[in-house]
């Protein structure tokens, strides 16, 4: 548990440093609106957040402890980080996968740069939390399943923390189909499908109830979901790129080492990834499923890349090779994050940064004349982080008896930042 912290620590040490981003802003009013005891009936009647519960009362318990902190919501998501790959680890519970495949997916997925989004902006931490509760739902499941002698008490945790997993995100309902993929693997099949069927109905309730809520929902009012999706061709382009480039080493040294055998490994595999890509393939805004969505299907990933690494290290191979392959490994996703990635994050934060400089040196009325994000961020980054007034902020023409003072970011262009208002939520 250690080493894998310590990885998790390696890979994502410079984000502590950075402040909120964009929709960061977003998620703190949220915690504000709908956290305390006393507005948990407005959340509950809210189609959208209420797929949100879990983050929106973390964050209002998080700010309520440590105040507008930066650093606290840092490393909130980097211990829930460090907790997911932990749990990674405990695949090994599961006869199918060998402690030394779950520790090796482990160390990949704890610096994996692929998923790098959901880790570093706190807005994501949905997609660590739904994480969370699904992988603890599968755990549960799987001492459940594989020995018909396990007390009932195990189905019943794992039912109710596929309760906490749908509270978290939407995304949660692909347990269902995970499970199902499990069940037709394990002996015992028809008791094992049987269990499924909580699942399911849980699942086509929780779709009924979104649907239902369609109209009050601005995810599919505002175009950024819709049924008319293209999703295969959305989840075959995300396939491809979360298999760049270690999925595709990974699949060459299995079918190297195991031949025809590694097709009982990669086949499943190949079925539960997609089945973790699929709620996010009727996305509009993007032809591929962005990082932050990848978490959960980039333990499938990580699985693939430990039972390469067990068949490589069975291998008649030089010794330096696999050593020398795992330098690399480590090299390329943290020098990425470090690197790459780091400097992007400070970009994303750099017209919210400027807005509450800009907004700290003017009284009186603000015009936030061009922005790169969405009004609802410049209103809430303003409300939140230099408590001014909500009538002081004008994200249109201000009446012509209102002088206000003209705020425009001047990279306000889709070249210079990528507009991510509304996408972390």
């Amino acid at each position: 548990m250690s080493a894998l912290a310590i990885l998790c620590a390696l890979a994502y040490w410079r984000a502590f440093d950075l402040p909120l981003i964009s929709d960061d802003y977003l998620q703190i009013a949220l915690g504000r609106k709908y956290g305390p005891v006393q507005s948990w009936t407005d959340l509950a009647a809210d189609p959208l957040y209420r797929c949100r519960a879990t983050s929106i009362l973390l964050t209002h318990w998080v700010e309520y402890w440590f105040g507008l902190n930066a650093i606290a919501t840092n490393a909130l998501s980097l211990m829930l980080h460090v907790v997911n790959t932990v749990l990674l680890a405990g695949l090994s519970i599961w006869r199918r996968i060998p402690p030394a495949v779950a520790f090796a997916a482990a160390v990949f997925f704890a610096v994996y740069e692929g998923h790098q989004e959901a880790v570093i902006w706190f807005a994501a931490i949905p997609e660590l939390l739904v994480f969370l509760f699904a992988l603890m739902s599968f755990l549960a499941w799987v001492k459940w399943a594989q020995d018909e002698t396990s007390r009932p008490i195990w189905l019943v945790a794992s039912i109710g923390a596929f309760v906490l997993a749908l509270l978290s995100k939407e995304s949660a309902v692909a347990l269902t189909g995970v499970i199902g993929i499990v069940a037709l693997l394990e002996s015992n099949r028809v008791r094992n499908l049987l269990s499924v069927v909580p699942f399911a109905i849980l699942s086509g309730g929780y779709t009924l109830l979104s649907l239902l809520g369609k109209t009050d929902n601005q995810h599919y009012q505002d175009g950024t979901f819709a049924l008319s999706a293209p999703f295969l061709s959305t989840v075959s382009h995300s396939m491809a790129r979360m298999m760049w480039f270690w999925g595709i080493v990974a699949a060459i040294v299995l079918l190297r080492g195991r031949g025809v055998r590694s097709l009982k490994v990669l086949a499943p595999m190949a079925a539960a990834a997609m089945v973790t890509l699929l709620p996010y393939s009727f996305l509009t805004y993007m032809s591929r499923v962005p990082s932050r969505h990848t978490y959960l299907a980039s333990a499938v990933l990580a699985l693939l890349v430990g039972f390469a690494w067990v068949t490589l290290r069975g291998m008649q191979v030089r010794r330096w090779m696999a050593p020398a392959l795992a330098g690399l490994l480590l090299a390329h996703n943290c020098g990425y994050i470090w690197i790459k990635k780091y400097p992007q994050y400070l970009k994303r934060a750099e017209p919210t940064e400027k807005l509450v400089e800009f907004s700290r040196s003017t009284p009186g009325p603000i015009h936030v004349r061009c922005f790169p994000y969405a009004p609802v961020i410049a209103v809430s980054t303003l409300v939140i982080d230099h408590n001014r007034p909500e009538h002081e902020i004008h994200t249109e023409a201000p009446p012509e008896t209102v002088e206000a003072a003209d705020f425009c970011y001047e990279e306000s262009k889709p070249d210079a930042l990528v507009n991510l208002a509304g996408a972390g939520q």
